[in-house]
C-alpha cells in the first residue's frame, strides 16, 4: 500500500513538472517571437505589430500604421521569424529522433551527413553555378542555391542509406561509419571550392556555412514550408515506436512494431526536413544535439514529451540566437552559426565528459 502511494506520488510530480517545462518552453517561445519580430533597426512595438497583423486581415483599428513598419514587419521580419521557428523545430525534431533511433546521445543530423552533403551541393552551386545558370530558365536560375542544396542532402541520406542497408535490413553501425566518410569526403570537396572561389564567392561561401536567417522571403519560404512542417509533424506520430528503439531493435520487434520500415520513414522524414532547412538557411550547427539533451535533462527521455519539447526549445533557441546574430554587432550581422557553435562546442565537451564517467542520462 505504501509503495503504491508513493508510486503515484513520483508519477504526480513528474506529470507536474512535465507540465512546467512544456509551459515555460511554450512561453519562452512566444516572448522569442514577440522580441524577434518588434526589435531591430526599425523597433515596432506588440501593440503596433497587432495593428498591421489586423490591417492586413482587413479588420479596422484605431491606431495609425506606419508603412514603414508594415513593411519591415510584413516583408522582413514575418518571414524571417517563420523560418527560424521552423528552421529550429526541424534540427531539435531531428535530432531528438535520431538520438533515439540510433540510441546514441552524440547523434544529430550532421552525423549521417545530411547537412554536409547539402553544404557541399550549395558550395558547388555557389562557385561553379554561373557556368550553369546561364543555360536555365528564370525561375529555375533564382532557385538554383536552394534547390542543390536540397538535392545534395537527400543524395547523401540515400548514400549513407544505400552503404548501410544489406540483406533488407539497415545496420545501424555501419549508417554511422558511412555518415562520418561522407562527411570527410564532403568536407574536402568543401575545401577545394573554398580554394577555387574568388573574394565574392569567399564570402557567400563563408556566411552560408555557417548559418543565416536572412535574405529570405515568401517567394523561397512558402514552396518549402511543407517541406519542413509536415515531416516534423509526422515523426511527432512516431514517439511510441521511438521508445521501443531505446530498448533495443530484438526487443521493439516483439513489441509489434516494423523495426525496418520505422528506420527507412525516420531518415526519409529527417533528410526530407532538414534539407529543406539548410537549403534555405545553411548550416545551423549543434541545434540538433544540444536541444534533444536539455530536454531529457528536464524531463526524462520518453520521446511523447521530449519530440513536441524539443520543437519548442529548438524554435526559441534559433530565433534567439538569430536576433543576438543582428543586434550584436549592428548595422553588421553575425551567422547563427558562430552562436550556436558557442553553446553547442562546450555543452558537446561537457556530455563527453559525463559519459566518460559513466553518468550519461
Amino acid at each position: 500500500m505504501v509503495l503504491a502511494i508513493d508510486v503515484e506520488r513520483t508519477d504526480h510530480k513528474r506529470r507536474l513538472r512535465t507540465r512546467f517545462y512544456l509551459s515555460s518552453f511554450a512561453v519562452s517561445l512566444i516572448a522569442a517571437i514577440v522580441l524577434a519580430t518588434g526589435y531591430g533597426a526599425v523597433a515596432i512595438a506588440p501593440q503596433d505589430m497587432f495593428s498591421i497583423l489586423a490591417t492586413g486581415f482587413g479588420w479596422e483599428t484605431a491606431a495609425t500604421v506606419d508603412d514603414t513598419q508594415r513593411m519591415v514587419l510584413l516583408a522582413i521580419r514575418l518571414p524571417r521569424v517563420c523560418l527560424g521557428i521552423l528552421t529550429g523545430a526541424v534540427l531539435a525534431a531531428a535530432g531528438a529522433a535520431l538520438q533515439g533511433l540510433f540510441r546514441n546521445p552524440l547523434a544529430d543530423p550532421a552525423l549521417i551527413g545530411i547537412s554536409t552533403g547539402a553544404a557541399l551541393a550549395a558550395a558547388a552551386a555557389i562557385v561553379l553555378g554561373g557556368a550553369v545558370v546561364v543555360y536555365l530558365p528564370a525561375v529555375l536560375a533564382a532557385y538554383l542555391l536552394p534547390l542543390a542544396a536540397f538535392v545534395g542532402g537527400l543524395a547523401a541520406t540515400a548514400t549513407v542509406y544505400r552503404i548501410a542497408c544489406r540483406d533488407g535490413r539497415t545496420e545501424i553501425a555501419t549508417l554511422l561509419l558511412a555518415g562520418i566518410a561522407l562527411n570527410a569526403i564532403a568536407g574536402a570537396g568543401i575545401g577545394l571550392l573554398i580554394f577555387l572561389s574568388d573574394d565574392q564567392q569567399l564570402r557567400n561561401l563563408n556566411f552560408w556555412l555557417l548559418g543565416s536567417l536572412g535574405g529570405v522571403t515568401w517567394v523561397k519560404l512558402l514552396p518549402t514550408m511543407p517541406v519542413m512542417a509536415i515531416p516534423v509533424l509526422w515523426l511527432l506520430t512516431l514517439s511510441r515506436q521511438l521508445n521501443a528503439f531505446l530498448l533495443g531493435e530484438t526487443e521493439a520487434l516483439h513489441l509489434g512494431f516494423s523495426v525496418e520500415r520505422t528506420k527507412r520513414l525516420i531518415l526519409v522524414l529527417v533528410a526530407l526536413s532538414v534539407g529543406a532547412a539548410v537549403a534555405l538557411t545553411g548550416v545551423i550547427g549543434f541545434v540538433g544535439l544540444v536541444v534533444p539533451h536539455m530536454v531529457r535533462l528536464a524531463i526524462g527521455p520518453d520521446h511523447r514529451i521530449v519530440l513536441p519539447a524539443s520543437v519548442l526549445l529548438g524554435a526559441t533557441l534559433v530565433l534567439a540566437a538569430d536576433l543576438a546574430a543582428r543586434t550584436i554587432v549592428a548595422p553588421a550581422e553575425l551567422s547563427i552559426g558562430i552562436l550556436t557553435s558557442c553553446l553547442g562546442g562546450p555543452f558537446f565537451l561537457w556530455l563527453l565528459i559525463r559519459r566518460r564517467g559513466g553518468n550519461m542520462p
